[in-house]
């Protein structure tokens, strides 16, 4: 018998391996252990399970000459481990290790809770990667991750006496974290400079493993922590130059600190730059070694990987995989294209000029001189054939090539990555387009065939089975377990929507989640919300374009209502969170003038059962666990043709909440799967936004035009809302009612709070509420992210499944 399967893990084994990791690992008798013991012991045995089905899994690829995707991220917010774990593993793991807890008078959710999420992300970014990694190992396509094994993630958000974001180191990896596990062997050189100013600095791995749902198939996420090749100079130390003798550690560990360093510095510029290409050379060379260690040769390369690039973040992986094929492996220059050509994949995930990066050629020079080479003779090669096809048109040259000549000399990385990369994504049908016909035009042309869509999706395990077990359990009842891996099962469902038994007990599990969630906005910030009222949500990084303030504007137009004597309308409690980049003024403004106005509005005895405004501080992948099944309102309003795709929207409906969005990324079909009359659809779309834009967008012409926003504005304008004298709100202001404000906020304002009375009056009819909500979760089957990773192997990487 196989002596790994001798020790699987299973129910009937688990109090004995639970025991035995707490006495003969951590050194703790079950007597006098603490719940954080108990945490460690449950982890590392549940890990080792793990651990033994990702080495038959690593087998299972060797012996097969099974073809790889490498997924290329600066974030991944895979969220927390171990009721993740247990899920995913067959014969009822989550039950038994509840039964086993409560023999020592603990419990799962409450231990579950000592795990701090890891702090390797901020946004969207992150979750979907997340996402993208649990399908690849349901799916069973191998797979491997790769990212930064950031000391303090992107930061801790905390908000001040002032009502401002306030940001503190994260302590994610403060206490002993049993899921990775430390890669002594992946340990790799990174050289940055040239000639007599090269220097060097180790990368070295740990690996996070990622379980597919009742799959035996476990991948892993590879992430890098920088190290100094001499971390201790010893005759420095000896001659009292302390800081001198630890400065190449510090300097390599820099790399790895944070996500996104603040980039309002030339320092912080350049560390995002060195921190990039960091991550992008440990990992090509890893997958390098991997591949040649199981005897392929580098001319199989492109029939055994592929290589996603998340955004333009890694968009160095293109010049640096020629850079080892010809200078470590001795390949021609040719030869080496021709096989980086047919590797990569690049995913689009924003059509905002200012989030396409690039850096100065004058970085490259300093810090990458080879690879501005290269870069140069990828540029020379592109603008050849361009040249071949149309010639003398000087202008299109400029503007495709990746050196951007008329501001400053920059390397230009989105033009990079569409260059060197075999296939390019969009991540929702609009965004698709949009992104051919204007940030990508003349590639498009040129490269017609190298544009295709994904849109993207959700992991329903992380984000319906393990956030929602009441819903979960209602949907297990009736269709078994197929659509955990399925989601298109919920269809079948569709008869419940006339089933008043049904809708009765899809009404109960909100209600129970949404008691909750109040008791951990309570626990959070001391705010006692109603569970009986609407919990309407906007949840997600803070950025214009995404339109927290238009949220905010219509809270205003209705407290202002209720301070007037207005007592019909419908209750609510209106819930922020998200954090905002620390270098980004505006959105930081945005999250003080959200706080102040909530304490005034909390703090008005007339408010009391009609009106709550609560900032939820510190959102991340646990606390939107609990935020999603709680929603009755998903506020998805971003400017048309400017969000991408969005995932929130798919979290949120999939747990019945209703949609009140623009005509914007995913939104689109989302409302196309559900039927539009089951969102609340408001506001210009694309075309809309463009045309507005053209015929002169002036906001005070909207002020002057509409009373209640003009009331809105002078309320705010005042201070009587901020507790001030209105210098609180000045800078939001004054970007609102500045000429040409791109995001076309106060455009969309009338007909916004037109959907929201639509929405108002909708609410107090429970049973159609809860028949629509549903109507939402059963349609969703769409937009699970098996889908989307069925798209990427089929269309872009060429994969198949395990067997």
């Amino acid at each position: 018998m196989d002596p790994v399967a001798e020790r699987s893990l299973s129910p009937a084994t688990l109090r004995r391996a639970l025991v035995d990791r707490l006495t003969r690992t951590l050194g703790k008798d079950p007597g006098s252990a603490t719940p954080r013991d108990f945490y460690d012991a449950l982890s590392l045995a549940v890990r080792e399970e793990l651990t033994a089905r990702w080495l038959a899994t690593q087998r299972r690829i060797a012996s097969g000459k099974a073809k790889r995707v490498c997924y290329l991220s600066v974030e991944f917010l895979p969220g927390r481990s171990l009721v993740n774990a247990l899920s995913s593993l067959d014969g009822g793991m989550v039950d038994e290790a509840r039964r086993v807890l409560a023999d020592y008078g603990l419990e799962l959710e409450k231990l579950a809770a000592l795990e701090v999420d890891p702090g390797l992300g901020n946004g969207g970014l992150g979750r979907l990667a997340a996402c993208f990694l649990d399908s690849l190992a349901t799916l069973q396509y191998p797979a491997v991750g790769y990212g930064i094994r950031y000391d303090y993630g992107i930061f801790t958000q905390r908000i001040a006496e002032d009502g401002g974001q306030r940001e503190l180191a994260s302590t994610w990896l403060r206490l002993r974290n049993p899921w990775e596990i430390p890669r002594s062997d992946a340990r790799y050189k990174i050289r940055f400079g040239g000639g007599a100013n090269a220097h060097e600095v180790l990368a070295v791995g740990f690996d996070h493993l990622v379980p597919g749902n009742r799959s035996p198939t476990v991948n892993h996420l590879r992430l890098w922590s920088g190290r100094a090749v001499v971390p201790f100079r010893i005759e420095c130390f000896n001659r009292g130059q302390y800081a001198e003798a630890v400065a190449e550690q510090v300097d390599a560990k820099n790399l790895s600190r944070v996500l996104y360093p603040d980039d309002s510095t030339p320092q912080g510029r350049e560390l995002r730059l060195r921190q990039q290409f960091f991550f992008v050379s440990a990992s090509l060379q890893d997958l390098l070694a991997t591949h040649l260690a199981e005897g392929r040769s580098l001319e199989e390369l492109p029939r055994c990987v592929a290589i996603q690039l998340n955004d333009t973040h890694p968009a160095l992986a293109i010049a640096e995989l020629l850079r080892l094929l010809v200078d470590e492996h001795g390949l021609d220059w040719d030869r080496a294209r021709q096989l980086g050509e047919e590797i990569f994949g690049y995913t689009n995930h924003t059509l905002l000029p200012e989030a396409l990066e690039t850096w100065p050629v004058e970085f490259f020079e300093r810090l990458l001189p080879r690879h501005l080479q290269i870069i140069y003779l990828i540029n020379r090669d592109f603008l050849a054939s361009v040249e071949a096809v149309d010639p003398g048109n000087h202008e299109l040259r400029s503007r495709v090539s990746i050196i951007d000549e008329e501001h400053g000399r920059q390397v230009r990385m989105s033009h990079l990555a569409v260059i060197g990369s075999r296939r390019v994504n969009g991540v929702a049908r609009l965004h698709s387009r949009l992104m051919r016909e204007t940030i990508f035009a003349d590639f498009a042309a040129l490269l017609p065939g190298r544009f295709t869509n994904v849109t993207n999706g959700i992991a329903t395990r992380r984000w319906l089975k393990q956030s929602n077990p009441g819903l979960t359990a209602l949907l297990t009842e009736h269709l078994g377990h197929a659509w955990e891996n399925d989601l298109e099962e919920l269809s079948r469902l569709t008869w419940a929507l006339d089933d008043g038994e049904f809708l009765a007990r899809f009404r109960d599990i909100k209600r129970d989640n949404k008691g909750r969630l109040a008791e951990v906005v309570a626990a959070r910030t001391g705010l006692a919300v109603d569970p009986e009222s609407m919990f309407d949500v906007q949840v997600k990084r803070i950025h214009e374009y995404k339109r927290q303030t238009l949220n905010l504007l219509s809270v205003v137009a209705r407290y202002l209502r209720i301070r007037d004597g207005e007592r019909s309308l419908t209750p609510r409690t209106v819930m922020f969170a998200g954090k905002a980049a620390p270098g980004y003024f505006l959105a930081k403004n945005l999250i003080r003038v959200i706080n102040l106005v909530a304490r005034t509005v909390n703090a008005d005895p007339a408010t009391r059962g009609l009106l709550r405004v609560v900032f939820l501080p510190d959102y991340d992948v646990s606390l939107a666990q609990q935020i999603m099944p709680a929603a009755d309102l998903s506020q998805q309003i971003s400017t048309a043709g400017m969000e991408a795709s969005g995932t929130g929207n798919m979290k949120l409906a999939l747990n019945g909440a209703l949609t009140i969005g623009t005509l914007d990324g995913a939104n689109i079909e989302i409302a196309e799967a559900v039927g539009r009359d089951q969102l609340f659809i408001f506001g210009l779309d694309a075309e809309g936004v463009l045309q507005r834009r053209q015929s002169g967008y002036v906001p005070m012409d909207y002020v002057a035009a509409h009373a209640e926003l003009a009331a809105v504005v002078d309320a705010l304008a005042s201070g009587e809302l901020t507790g001030g004298s209105g210098d609180e709100a000045r800078p939001l202001l004054d970007r609102l009612l500045g000429d040409g404000e791109p995001y076309l906020v106060l455009a969309d304002f009338d007909d916004y709070q037109r959907a929201q009375a639509e929405a108002d009056r909708l609410f107090v009819d429970a049973s159609g509420w809860s028949r629509r909500a549903a109507a939402n979760t059963l349609a969703m089957g769409p937009f699970s992210s098996d889908r989307s990773i069925r798209e990427y192997a089929g269309r872009i990487w060429g994969l198949e499944p395990l067997t």
